[in-house]
C-alpha cells in the first residue's frame, strides 16, 4: 500500500487509458461543481491514437489532448500521478504494469472485472515492492469528496450534489462494491456531516489494495472521524480488519456490516454478483463476519436498516456534532462551494453548447487579430519575417531564426521552375481561356501531386524512415530496388553530378552555415553516392534536399516530440512548403498571360500521335 495517506487532493490529475469520453466528461463536471483550480483529466490514452478530444470544463469547451502511449502522455503530463485504466480484462494488466513503471504514476485503479488472478497477485507483489497503490480489479474506484472522483464513482452528479460530496466530511468508506458504496453514500449523509473519502476496493476474488489496508490508510488521515466498513460474504478481508482493531492499530470508530445475511437461508453454495461474493464454509458467511468484527470492536447493527442510525450515533459520539436536520444544506466547509453555489454551476451544464468549428491557430476576437496567441502588432513590432508567420500558423511555435529563415529560403527556390512544368502550363491555358486568377490558379495547383511537387512528402517519409529505424542507405536502395519503386528526392531529368541544381547547393551552404546538426541531409547524400553510381542523374533534387533539410530544421529545435515529428509527415506539411512557394509562380504566370493579351490555346496536331485501331 502507498505511504501516503492521502491519495488524492484538489490538485491531483489523472491520465485516463483507453478512456470513454462520458466517463471524462462526468469527472470534469465534478470538478467544476466542486470548483476546482485545475481539471482533475490532463491527458487520454488511446493506444496508436493520437489528436484531441472536445469536452466541457465547466460552459468552456477545453481540447484534451489523446496520446498514442502512456510513456508519451506520462512524459508530456509529469504532473498527473494517478492513471485510471479502462482496458479490457484481456489488455488491463500489461497496461498496469507498464502505468508501475513509470515513476509519476503513484496510484492506478483498474476498472475491468475477470483480471486473470494470477496477473492481480503479480500486481499486488509488483505495486507492493514500489510502494505504489492499484485499486481494483473490477471496482467502479473512489471519490475524495470535494477534491477528486475517479470515472462514475458515486453515479450522477445530481447524486453526488444531494449527497453533499461538493465539500469534505468526517467520514469514511470502503466497500468491495460501487453500487453499494452510493447507497451508502446517501446513508452516510443524512446521518452525520458527510462523506470524506470512498474507496470501492473491487469484486473480483483478489483486490490489489485490500479491506483492511483502506482501513490502516484512514485512521492515518487526521480529518476522519469514523470509518464504514461494506462487506459481503465470500473471501477473508473482513477478518483481517478485525485484527486491526483486535491490536488496537485502529484507533478511529469502526462502523461495519457484511451484507448477504440472506445466503443462509438457501440449502446450496450461493453466487452472489461478484467474483468473490459467493457463500462457502461457515467462517466466509456474512453472519459470521459480522459477529467476529462485533467482537473485535467495530459498531455492527442488527441489520442493514439500522445501519445508518448505527453510523450518526457513533458520529455524534465521536466529533460532539449532531447530524444535519433533514431537508437542509450540508455544513459550509472553508475553501469549497456552498450549496447556493453549487446550484449555480449546475445551472452551467444546461446553457452550455457544443461548437461545430474548432480554431487553434488564430483568433480574429478582440481589438486585433492574433496568430497563435501573438498580436499582430507584436509580429510587426519585433519585426517578424515570414517565416516566422509560417512557424505559428503551421506549427503553433515561434522556430528560432535560422529555422524560418530556412522556411523562406526554400519559398524562394521553388517559387517557379519555368512555363514548361505541368502546373505553370495547366495556369497559362486557364489564362489564355480567359479564366479569373483564383481558376488559373487552382488550375495550376490541382496538378501538384505525386508526379510534381509532392515528391517533398515522400522524399522527408524515406528520410525519416531511413533515419529512425537505423536502415544503411545501402539497404534502402536495395530494398526500394526489389519493390520497383523509385526513391522520391533523387533523379533530375536535367541535372546531374556534373551540372548540379543549384538550388541544392544553395540549401546545403546555407543548413552547413547555420544548422546545428543535419543528420537527414547526410543521410540522404549517403544514398546519392549510391545511386549516383547507376546514373549520373540520380542526384539529390531540391525536394529530396528540402524533405531531408525540413527534418533536421524540426528536430534541431527541440521544439517537437517524436509524434509531431511523425504528424508532420502525415498531414503533408513538407508539400505545404512547395505548395505554398509555387503558388507566388503561379500567380505570376496567369498576370503574365493578361498582360501579353494571349488568344485561347490550342494544342498543335503535330504534337499529337494520332493512333487508330491498325497502328
Amino acid at each position: 500500500m502507498s505511504s501516503y495517506p492521502n491519495l488524492f487532493s484538489r490538485s491531483t490529475q489523472a491520465l485516463i487509458y483507453n478512456y470513454k469520453i462520458a466517463t471524462v466528461q462526468r469527472m470534469l463536471d465534478f470538478d467544476h461543481v466542486v470548483a476546482r483550480p485545475t481539471p482533475s483529466v490532463v491527458g487520454l490514452v488511446k493506444p496508436g491514437g493520437s489528436g484531441f478530444e472536445k469536452v466541457f470544463w465547466g460552459k468552456k469547451e477545453i481540447l484534451m489532448p489523446v496520446y498514442g502511449s502512456l510513456e508519451e502522455a506520462s512524459s508530456q503530463h509529469p504532473q498527473a500521478s494517478v492513471m485510471v485504466n479502462f482496458a479490457s480484462a484481456r489488455s488491463a494488466t500489461s497496461s498496469t504494469f507498464e502505468a508501475l513503471s513509470l515513476p509519476n504514476l503513484h496510484t492506478i485503479v483498474v476498472i475491468a472485472e475477470g483480471v486473470p488472478e494470477r496477473d492481480v497477485r503479480l500486481l499486488i507483489k509488483k505495486s507492493k515492492e514500489l510502494g505504489k497503490t492499484i485499486i481494483g480489479p473490477a471496482t467502479v474506484g473512489g471519490i475524495q469528496a470535494g477534491a477528486f472522483r475517479i470515472g462514475d464513482t458515486a453515479g450522477t452528479i445530481e447524486n453526488i450534489v444531494a449527497c453533499g460530496m461538493y465539500r469534505p466530511g468526517s467520514v469514511a468508506l470502503t466497500s468491495k462494491s460501487g453500487g453499494m458504496s452510493s447507497e451508502l453514500y446517501n446513508i452516510i449523509s443524512r446521518h452525520t456531516d458527510g462523506v470524506y473519502e470512498g474507496i470501492a476496493i473491487g469484486g473480483d476474488t483478489f483486490a490489489c489494495t485490500t479491506m483492511a489496508e483502506t482501513v490502516r490508510r484512514f485512521n492515518l488521515i487526521d480529518a476522519v472521524k469514523v470509518i464504514v466498513v461494506l462487506g459481503e460474504l465470500g473471501g477473508s478481508d473482513e477478518y483481517d480488519v478485525c485484527k486491526l482493531l483486535e491490536s488496537g492499530e485502529i484507533k478511529k470508530p469502526v462502523c461495519a456490516w457484511v451484507s448477504g445475511t440472506c445466503a443462509a437461508m438457501f440449502k446450496t453454495e450461493v453466487q452472489f454478483g461478484h467474483a468473490g461474493a459467493r457463500s462457502g464454509e461457515a467462517a466466509a458467511s456474512a453472519e459470521a463476519k459480522n459477529n467476529a468484527l462485533r467482537k473485535a470492536g467495530a459498531h455492527v447493527p442488527e441489520s442493514f436498516d439500522s445501519f445508518g442510525e448505527l453510523i450518526g450515533k457513533v458520529f455524534q459520539d465521536a466529533t460532539g456534532q449532531e447530524p444535519r436536520v433533514p431537508g437542509t444544506s450540508p455544513r459550509a466547509v472553508e475553501g469549497y462551494p456552498n450549496a447556493q453555489q453549487v446550484s449555480a454551476r449546475m445551472f452551467d451544464f444546461k446553457t452550455r453548447k457544443r461548437t461545430n468549428i474548432i480554431s487553434t491557430i488564430s483568433d480574429d476576437r478582440g481589438d486585433e487579430p492574433k496568430y497563435c496567441n501573438v498580436t499582430i502588432s507584436e509580429i510587426v513590432e519585433s519585426k517578424s519575417d515570414l517565416g516566422e508567420v509560417i512557424s505559428l500558423l503551421w506549427f503553433k511555435k515561434r522556430l528560432p531564426t535560422w529555422a524560418t529563415k530556412f522556411l523562406e529560403l526554400c519559398i524562394i527556390l521553388t517559387a517557379d521552375h519555368g512555363p514548361c512544368v505541368s502546373g505553370a502550363h495547366n495556369t497559362i491555358v486557364a489564362a489564355r481561356a480567359g479564366k479569373d486568377l483564383v481558376s488559373c490558379l487552382c488550375s495550376g495547383l490541382l496538378t501538384i501531386g505525386p508526379r510534381f511537387g509532392g515528391a517533398i512528402d515522400e522524399a522527408g517519409q524515406t528520410w525519416h524512415r531511413g533515419v529512425t529505424q537505423k536502415i544503411q542507405p545501402f539497404d534502402l536502395v536495395e530494398s526500394m530496388k526489389k519493390k520497383g519503386v523509385p526513391i522520391s528526392g533523387i533523379g533530375h531529368r536535367v541535372k546531374n553530378v556534373h551540372n548540379p541544381d543549384r538550388r541544392v547547393q544553395l540549401l546545403k551552404e546555407y543548413a552547413y552555415e547555420h544548422f546545428p546538426q543535419t543528420k537527414y541531409l547526410e543521410y540522404a547524400l549517403e544514398v546519392e553516392k549510391i545511386t549516383t553510381q547507376k546514373g549520373a542523374n540520380l542526384i539529390l533534387n531540391v525536394d529530396g534536399c528540402i524533405g531531408a533539410l525540413f527534418l533536421d530544421a524540426v528536430v534541431n529545435s527541440s521544439m517537437f516530440t517524436p509524434r509531431e515529428v511523425d504528424e508532420l509527415i502525415a498531414i503533408g506539411t513538407l508539400n505545404g512548403l512547395f505548395v505554398l512557394a509555387r503558388t507566388i509562380g503561379l500567380i505570376g504566370h496567369c498576370y503574365d498571360q493578361k498582360r501579353l493579351k494571349q488568344n485561347l490555346y490550342r494544342h498543335p496536331w503535330e504534337d499529337v500521335m494520332y493512333a487508330d485501331g491498325d497502328e
